[in-house]
């Protein structure tokens, strides 16, 4: 991925299994979590006043009832214009990075949800639960977004100025301050810090140390993961 996929595969559907042969197979099509707007809007009224805050342009929504855990995955028309018109699929630039950002981020959301509670995991309203996901995601789409860059630089190394442009999108850009709410301002702040130095780690290993690595790193709740990353971050230049 993204190297010649069959003509009916959708860039979803590529994105989803990309994610599920890095960690494991979820057992359903996330594309059938698809909603539409006015479910969005419904879904955003009942999930309170600080989700409110959140982006028009990509959401997930998560519940759980009965023992099974229910996903909604929103794009607007918007966003799925500018993917149509500018296909990262021929190449990624200032035209769909934010985009392509957005759309990745949300399948990462929705996938990482599904394996958790199929391991387990029914504590799906805490707030270390969505910083969990937030700090996975951001890791997650710097490594598709790397991918793709790889794959049409062909026989080029992704170089510097490749990953200062990855990075200037994905986390120096990123605004937030701009949350009213507190809770999410603070969620936002720190998880955006963790990625940017967890993935700057991540550039310094070979493909399967860093495979390995992310494996690993999938596997810890947010707690340990935050812990990781410090204790990376504290660590000495070589």
């Amino acid at each position: 991925m993204p190297v010649a996929p069959p003509l009916n595969e959708t860039l979803f559907s590529q994105i989803q299994r990309l994610f599920e042969r890095t960690y494991a197979q979820v057992g359903i099509n996330l594309e059938d979590c698809l909603i539409d707007q006015k479910r969005c809007a419904q879904l955003s009224k009942a999930a309170g006043a600080s989700a409110r805050e959140l982006s028009v342009l990509a959401r997930t929504f998560l519940r759980r009832a009965d023992d099974q855990l229910y996903i909604g995955v929103y794009y607007s028309r918007w966003l799925i214009e500018q993917l149509e018109r500018h296909d990262p699929r021929s190449g990624i630039n200032n035209a769909n990075i934010r985009s392509l950002i957005a759309f990745v981020e949300e399948i990462n959301h929705a996938l990482h949800a599904a394996l958790q509670f199929k391991t387990g995991q029914r504590e799906i309203y805490s707030e270390e639960y969505a910083r969990n996901l937030e700090l996975q995601a951001r890791v997650d789409t710097y490594l598709v977004l790397l991918l793709f860059v790889a794959f049409f630089r062909k026989t080029q190394k992704v170089s510097r100025t490749d990953r200062r442009w990855l990075r200037f999108h994905l986390f120096a850009s990123q605004n937030p301050g701009a949350f009213h709410d507190a809770n999410l301002r603070g969620r936002y702040l720190e998880c955006t810090q963790l990625a940017a130095s967890y993935t700057k780690f991540l550039d310094t290993l070979n493909g399967m140390r860093r495979l390995n690595e992310i494996r690993a790193f999938r596997s810890l709740d947010y707690g340990a993961k935050r812990a990781r990353v410090l204790a990376l971050t504290d660590r000495p230049a070589p």
